[in-house]
């Protein structure tokens, strides 16, 4: 940076309204004795009262792009642009001082994990009023009225109740409206949202969104980074799509998810699992228009729905009710939930945050017992038994995670995590069975060798899905496994699911707050609300007339892809 010519000085934009203009961008790490360039010469453009949204794979360059024009592209990153302004900054050669000016001030940012973005430490008032008294030295009082008011704004509950909590005292869909209401404080014109939606369940994710366009309309620039092509066509007004550092496509957002011409933004958009129908491989369903196939009967070869009657349960569930604490702080976290999960099918459960949907996960695992009901398993007790006569029967039921990484232990490597399994499930630990289990998941056996944080997202969910199959189970209990996967991996992922299902009869009880996954994936439904399963039956009969309006609600805040194309008919 030179002293004779300040970074921070104002300097024209390209186009009059922008409120960001980059042309150029480059980023690259030090990689051994080299450097590694992971983003290459990308122009970007957001003006103001306008959404653009970036999309791509995962390793596509998303979020190291958002984060290097906001100076935090990390240790060790070398970032440059043949021209990089916000609000008309000329930030080339910036220092932190002069980013800090730019932070909250010029453009605000929303990242997808509010509980590492907030500071654990300070409550979302003071984390909501310090860049209002640090960039306007605003008195105390006056700092602490203003953060009132936007976490008014945002929708907090009880915002006189929730200013003086702490993160770590919220729910997540709480805390993410917190970071937007400290994000939008000085009203910036430009703000970059990373993923602000993700694992957020359907209700909390449409208010989110609401407040995004709701600061796009008061004349706001929005930079938006997400994996989830449903969110942008609702909320975006033209896509910049990634693949590896380099744009491939770019435009308004109707023509870009309209008619894709290329073949990554046809793949993102094939992925979607919204409306592709069961027994539709989602990684090769390219022709949405083709995807028109039958769905009364399951990739398993299981009879469908209409012969449910008929058909053999393997689990069920029998007036389970589950409180944790006691007098009057004492919640019911399940109320009197009945299900039955039929052999080879899959048993979608949805419902919002705290709708007791993990819970009953649980129960049915038997890693929690019931206060009142029972879980029966292949026509015997299950959550009655002691856990030393349960101890033998657990291999027949397998779990899979959203958090892959944090339910393996770092230390170990694939290999010693999946003998593990083997080991605790039957004797053959050998190197052999590691691999055979590596293969039906489509890994290649050399993947034994490394370590998790080695491996990608999708790979560590492959490898707990092979962890999961160690016992040769009959059901397995997914929950949330593809919420943090961008859509092809996710796609991958769940056609692996169908797979292993059609190939083993797998029955499987499919946990998740994405409609899109649960409606691809399932045979019936199952949605919960405040405990209690409010409604159940034929997947496509709950989809298509739902009977209770917190169904109907779930349904309609679903994001989906719009064809927002003039000539449309959808």
């Amino acid at each position: 940076m030179s002293a004779r010519e300040p970074v921070m000085a104002p300097a024209p934009a390209r186009r009059p309204g922008l409120v960001l203009d980059v042309a150029g961008l480059s980023v690259s790490f030090r990689d051994g004795r080299d450097r590694r360039e992971v983003v290459h010469g990308i122009d970007l453009a957001v003006e103001a009262g306008r959404c653009v949204a970036v999309v791509g794979e995962s390793g596509s360059g998303k979020s190291v792009t958002a984060r290097a024009l906001l100076g935090l592209a990390g240790r060790g990153a070398l970032v440059r642009a043949d021209r990089l302004e916000v609000a008309g900054a000329d930030l080339r050669g910036a220092g932190e001082r002069d980013w800090r000016r730019v932070r909250g001030a010029r453009a605000g940012l929303v990242l997808q994990d509010a509980l590492v973005s907030l500071d654990p430490l300070r409550t979302i008032g003071r984390e909501i009023a310090d860049p209002l008294r640090l960039h306007l030295r605003m008195p105390p009082a006056a700092a602490r009225a203003r953060a009132l008011e936007l976490l008014e704004l945002v929708g907090m509950p009880h915002p006189a109740l929730n200013i003086d909590r702490r993160s770590g005292e919220l729910s997540g869909g709480m805390r993410q409206r917190a970071l937007i209401a400290a994000a939008l404080a000085l009203d910036p014109p430009l703000l970059i949202a990373d993923e602000p939606t993700t694992a957020l369940d359907v209700g909390v994710q449409a208010r989110v969104l609401g407040l995004l366009e709701a600061a796009r309309d008061r004349g706001t620039g929005v930079l938006l980074i997400s994996h989830d092509l449903a969110v942008v066509s609702r909320v975006a007004d033209y896509v910049v799509v990634l693949h590896d550092g380099r744009v491939v496509e770019q435009g308004p957002t109707a023509e870009i998810l309209g008619a894709p011409r290329h073949p990554i933004t046809r793949a993102l958009i094939a992925a979607v699992p919204t409306e592709v129908p069961r027994g539709v491989p989602l990684s090769r369903a390219n022709d949405r228009a083709d995807a028109a196939a039958p769905s009364a009967a399951n990739r398993s070869g299981v009879p469908g729905p209409a012969a449910e009657a008929t058909a053999s349960h393997i689990l069920e569930g029998l007036g389970l009710s589950k409180s944790f604490g006691s007098g009057a702080t004492a919640v019911l976290a399940v109320q009197d939930a009945s299900f039955r999960l039929e052999r080879g099918r899959t048993l979608g459960l949805v419902g919002e945050s705290g709708s007791g949907k993990s819970t009953l996960a649980r129960l049915v695992l038997g890693l929690t017992s019931p206060d009142a009901g029972e879980v029966r398993f292949d026509g015997g007790a299950w959550s009655t038994l002691p856990e030393r006569e349960r101890r033998p029967l657990r291999p027949r039921l397998g779990a899979v995670y959203q958090d892959a990484f944090g339910s393996f232990d770092p230390r170990w490597n694939v290999r010693r995590i999946i003998r593990d399994a083997l080991a605790t499930a039957r004797a053959d630990a050998t190197d052999a069975a590691v691999t055979a289990l590596l293969e039906q998941v489509h890994l290649a056996p050399g993947v034994a060798a490394q370590h998790p944080l080695d491996l990608s997202g999708g790979q560590r969910q492959r490898v707990a899905i092979a962890r999961a199959l160690a016992g040769s189970p009959e059901v397995l209990v997914c929950d949330e496994p593809v919420s943090a996967l961008d859509a092809t991996v996710q796609a991958r992922v769940l056609d692996l699911l169908d797979e292993l299902q059609r190939e083993r009869g797998l029955a499987v009880l499919l946990i998740s707050h994405d409609l899109g996954v649960v409606r691809h994936m399932s045979d019936t439904i199952a949605v919960m609300r405040s405990g209690r399963i409010i409604e159940q039956g034929d997947a496509e009969r709950v989809f298509g007339d739902p009977q209770h309006e917190a169904t109907a609600a779930l349904i309609r805040d679903s994001p989906r892809l719009v064809d927002r194309r003039p000539d449309s008919n959808r």
